[in-house]
């Protein structure tokens, strides 16, 4: 069985390209742009024209608008001024009137007087209720302020009482702690006091202990240099014995 043979053909861009032929323009050239159709002076005038009445047009709408806002905002003023202007009439003529009447005759100055006296009457009236009004209004402010500083008092004396029971509280645990570092201080002392005797009679009844120990070793060494004394002795008998028996023979 042999391999197949899977090699292609190369085939040259470049060569392929050219063999196609130019590629079809898509979308207008330069030349198209440059022979297109254009419009006559005539027309471009005609147009401006058209234009500038389109403009007129939007300029005169805009003159009417104004002017009708004009005439409105004088009518509102004029209305404005009449009420001052009536206010301002009615005082000068209230004035003269007052001016007559006090020129007129006793009849008249009475009669003027009445009505002036029913019209203080009625400006009097009108000051006690307002001045009933501010009054009850600074009672209620009074009442409120004084509310407030009694419920400020009352907060201050509760901080007060807050901050003197933490203090309280705080001398106690100061004076309970002091107590308790010298009961601790005072424990550690006796301790100190039961370790140092305790230590001492350990100390005490270790000299003797270590005199005993002494002595025992003496005596033990004293018994062991004995027996090496007796040992060597008995080995120099042992020769002379056996040197005195081979010259006898």
């Amino acid at each position: 069985m042999g391999k197949r043979d899977n090699r292609v053909a190369y085939m040259n861009p470049i060569a392929m390209a050219r063999s196609r032929g130019p590629a079809p323009s898509s979308g207008p050239t330069i030349q198209d742009y440059l022979n297109r159709p254009r419009p006559t002076w005539e027309e471009v005038k005609e147009q401006l024209e058209k234009k500038k009445k389109g403009s007129k047009a939007l300029a005169e709408f805009e003159e009417r608008m104004n002017e009708n806002w004009k005439k409105e905002l004088e009518k509102h003023r004029e209305k404005l001024l009449s009420g001052s202007e009536s206010t301002s009439r009615k005082k000068e003529k209230k004035k003269k009137e007052k001016k007559k009447s006090s020129r007129l005759s006793p009849s008249s100055s009475s009669s003027s007087s009445s009505d002036s006296s029913s019209s203080s009457s009625d400006f009097e009236d009108e000051d006690k209720k307002q001045g009933k009004k501010r009054r009850k209004k600074k009672h209620r402010s009074s009442r409120k302020s004084s509310e407030n500083s009694s419920s400020d008092s009352d907060s201050d004396g509760k901080d007060s009482l807050k901050n003197k029971r933490a203090k309280e509280d705080y001398e106690r645990e100061k004076d309970t702690k002091s107590l308790e570092r010298k009961r601790k201080k005072a424990d550690r002392g006796d301790g100190m006091l039961s370790t140092e005797s305790s230590s001492e009679s350990e100390h005490t009844e270790e000299v003797p202990a270590k005199k005993k120990k002494t002595s025992e070793e003496k005596e033990k060494n004293d018994k062991t240099k004995k027996r090496k004394k007796h040992k060597k002795h008995g080995k120099k008998k042992k020769k002379k014995t056996a040197s005195s028996s081979s010259y006898s023979e």
